[in-house]
């Protein structure tokens, strides 16, 4: 299985808006998801990714990540998804998608690499202890939508 992980490009755009209504689905809140392909075209300053891509041009997981300034520790990189498609986890695409966002974190001289997961996904959750990521059971998600 061939699969080639770089940089997001614009033309990746109507293929991602279609993987995060998926993850968002896998994450039990499609009502969440929101974005559009109109709605990122405006907004492409602000977003960062890596995209895998199969031998078809099919892409077919994403990380994506911003950089941030954390008060305790200084220059910070968060993580906001890491998202493998069904068929192909398992597969090390995860890890891979990982290495590339943390390798911008290196490249970045950031302090510290943040993400979230939720607290019903196990395999996620172990699969982050085994790359030495420790979990945080002390602080809640919040949101405020603005309208």
């Amino acid at each position: 299985m061939s699969i080639a992980i770089r940089k997001v490009q614009e033309a990746d755009f109507p293929q991602l808006i279609n993987l995060f209504q998926e993850f968002a689905e896998f994450q039990k809140t499609p009502d969440r998801m929101t974005n559009t392909l109109e709605q990122m075209q405006k907004e492409k300053d602000y977003f960062e990714a890596f995209v895998a891509v199969n031998a078809e041009d099919k892409i077919v997981g994403y990380g994506t990540w911003f950089f941030t300034y954390h008060t305790w520790v200084g220059k910070s990189l968060y993580m906001d998804d890491l998202y493998v498609s069904p068929a192909y986890r398992g597969t090390g695409l995860g890890r891979r998608l990982f290495e590339s966002v943390l390798g911008v974190a290196k490249e970045g001289s950031c302090h510290r690499m943040r993400w979230l997961v939720s607290d019903w996904n196990i395999n996620a959750q172990e699969f982050y202890k085994k790359i030495g990521a420790s979990l945080d059971h002390t602080e809640m998600h919040c949101e405020l939508v603005i309208k």
